[in-house]
């Protein structure tokens, strides 16, 4: 059954997403970050082109030609069919609903941030996968010096 993270309280989302990107990349596993929309998805991969600060993520897009050999893929369609994605280990959600395909990855992380517009759909996530029968591990950034964003 996959395992679900919710990280809350966090300060910058897409920075925390890069970030949590990066820890899962040294740590060998390959991340699909699901965002909601091109235009964010677009933004994320120019994050991803200096992230770390002084190195770069390899990633791409799910449709490009090396999808099958780069450590992080983007992709922002609902409707995508999931036999198209090149593995199931991390599922990185950044949008506001449940991905269709996230019961196929081994973890799903969650990234809530302090705004109230993006706490509203999180519960409901939240409560969605619960509902469910799936194990939530909570994270609260808020709490952690320094780890917000």
């Amino acid at each position: 059954m996959t395992r679900i993270d919710f990280y809350h309280d966090v300060d910058d989302k897409l920075q925390f997403a890069c970030r949590l990107a990066a820890k899962a990349v040294e740590q060998k596993l390959r991340v699909l970050i699901f965002a909601p929309d091109s235009a964010l998805a677009k933004k994320l991969d120019h994050l991803l082109w200096s992230w770390p600060p002084i190195g770069f993520l390899p990633h791409c897009q799910v449709g490009d030609a090396l999808a099958a050999e780069t450590p992080v893929l983007l992709a922002c369609d609902q409707n995508a069919d999931d036999r198209a994605l090149p593995h199931d280990e991390v599922l990185l959600n950044l949008d506001h609903l449940q991905p269709a395909f996230f019961s196929r990855f081994q973890r799903l992380i969650e990234i809530v941030s302090r705004d109230d517009a993006d706490r509203a759909p999180a519960r409901e996530r939240f409560r969605y996968y619960r509902d469910r029968g799936y194990e939530i591990h909570r994270h609260d950034m808020g709490k952690v010096s320094g780890a917000g964003g």
